[in-house]
């Protein structure tokens, strides 16, 4: 789907369970609720639940998405809980957002997969940092597409990093029922090394 797809979609509301739903995604509670809140940048942020959860346990966030309507919902639903964030709508496959190196402790891509954009977020990452994604995979039979990885494919765009967790299946996750690969990796300190 593309952006005015997506934007039809929020504003259409056809699938609020899974566009609307206002609970984190598991695997980052699990991961971050014994973490110290440093910078985070959530790509791809939907409607914001993970940008939320960030900016509730002291993260600096800032939230970027490339339907406007996504971005409206979010910052009311900053606006509603008391929190602060940086909402920005940007269409990442024309790089409208630019990722600065080296800036964030935590980048998050939660279901959505532009494999462009694995490695300006890897370069955004500060030495010793962490970034999440979650994607959906093939199920068998299906060939790999424009949205879903083969098995395996995910991990291979972090090999010189330390692996934290990978799983690939069946998402913890009542809002998404097909497989998916989720990773945590974290970048080595050393400063040159982003592969």
């Amino acid at each position: 789907m593309d952006i005015r797809d997506w934007e039809q979609r929020y504003r259409s509301r056809q699938r609020p369970s899974e566009d609307f739903a206002v609970a984190p995604t598991p695997l980052l509670v699990a991961v971050l609720e014994r973490t110290a809140p440093g910078t985070a940048l959530d790509l791809a942020c939907g409607t914001g639940r993970n940008s939320l959860w960030l900016a509730e346990h002291g993260w600096r966030v800032t939230a970027v998405d490339g339907a406007p309507t996504s971005i409206d919902v979010l910052r009311g639903r900053a606006s509603e809980r008391g929190v602060v964030l940086d909402a920005r709508a940007a269409d990442l496959e024309k790089s409208e957002y630019v990722i600065e190196s080296s800036t964030w402790d935590l980048i998050v891509i939660s279901y959505y997969l532009q494999r462009s954009l694995f490695e300006p977020a890897k370069r955004g990452v500060v030495p010793g940092g962490n970034l999440l994604a979650i994607v959906h995979i093939t199920e068998p039979g299906e060939a790999p597409t424009e949205h879903r990885l083969r098995p395996g494919e995910l991990a291979s765009y972090f090999q010189s990093w330390e692996i934290l967790h990978h799983h690939e299946g069946t998402p913890n996750d009542p809002a998404h029922r097909r497989s998916v690969a989720e990773i945590v990796a974290r970048r080595p300190n050393l400063p040159c090394n982003v592969r």
